[in-house]
């Protein structure tokens, strides 16, 4: 595996090209019950359309909102849910919100929110930590390497 096909896993989010080799260890707890939820980016074209996906893959209550402030409030609670870890698979993600780079980056930050999120002990019974891992997967090195600096740009970006 290349450099340019990983995105180390100490970043919030997991870029991976197809064909590389990643650790069922890195991403998923030692042991106990885990959720997998797995997305296809190239139906993701629009805000709506990844609200829709997110809420269907993860089984988001009624009071789900449709919106940005909602999506990320879901994934940072998942008591619905209950697990003890949680992975998020995005298939083709160079793909999703091709059309809206503003809204691609707020996409990537709340996943990146919702994985510090999770990390973090504040708040936790015995500052136990819940591991919650996206996964994006390119289709090549080069997907990746632009998908990574997307993730840059986002994270850097703010909000």
């Amino acid at each position: 595996m290349t450099d340019d096909a990983w995105h180390g896993l100490s970043d919030p989010l997991v870029v991976c090209s197809r064909g590389s080799v990643v650790e069922l260890a890195a991403v998923l707890p030692t042991s106990g019950r885990f959720v997998v939820a797995r997305l296809d980016g190239t139906r993701m074209a629009d805000a709506g359309r990844v609200f829709y996906d997110f809420s269907d893959a993860l089984f988001f209550p009624s009071y789900f909102g449709w919106n940005w402030n909602a999506l990320s409030d879901c994934l940072r609670d998942l008591h619905w849910l209950p697990s003890d870890g949680y992975l998020v698979i995005v298939d083709n993600a160079p793909q999703m919100l091709s059309d809206s780079i503003q809204d691609r980056h707020t996409l990537l930050r709340v996943l990146a929110r919702a994985v510090r999120h999770w990390a973090s002990p504040l708040g936790r019974p015995e500052g136990q930590v819940t591991p919650f891992t996206v996964l994006l997967l390119a289709d090549g090195d080069e997907e990746a390497v632009q998908l990574r600096q997307d993730i840059t740009q986002a994270l850097s970006g703010g909000r």
